[in-house]
């Protein structure tokens, strides 16, 4: 399984991105996408993941703010990100998993390529 992140990049505090991830390759039985983050001298963590029937989980800190989306068909999964903050700032990582969601980085067996998001203040 491939994903191919895209999206990232710099916005002032306040505005909004759009991530998205496509997944390609084996994809049959990836049941669970999401989105991590991973700020300077911070452990990697959850930002939201949906299963594909819609189940959503969301970090705290995004919760009212982001909302994470997927287009079963195209194999994609959406991160709108809106109200940015600049403690928002980190590499973000799409991933996939078999099964149920979870919340641990190592439960997911597939990750994509970073991409970098810098909210300005």
């Amino acid at each position: 399984v491939q994903l191919q992140a895209s999206g990232g990049g710099l916005v002032q505090s306040g505005g909004s991105l759009r991530l998205s991830c496509a997944a390609s390759g084996e994809i049959f039985g990836i049941s669970v996408m999401g989105w991590y983050r991973q700020a300077p001298d911070k452990q990697r963590e959850l930002v939201a993941s949906v299963t594909s029937g819609g189940l959503t989980n969301y970090a705290d800190s995004v919760k009212g703010r982001f909302t994470i989306s997927r287009h079963n068909a195209k194999n994609t999964v959406y991160l709108q990100m809106n109200s940015l903050k600049p403690e928002d700032t980190a590499v973000y990582y799409c991933a996939a998993r078999q099964g149920t969601i979870r919340v641990v980085p190592t439960d997911y067996s597939y990750w994509g390529q970073g991409t970098q998001v810098t909210v300005s203040s």
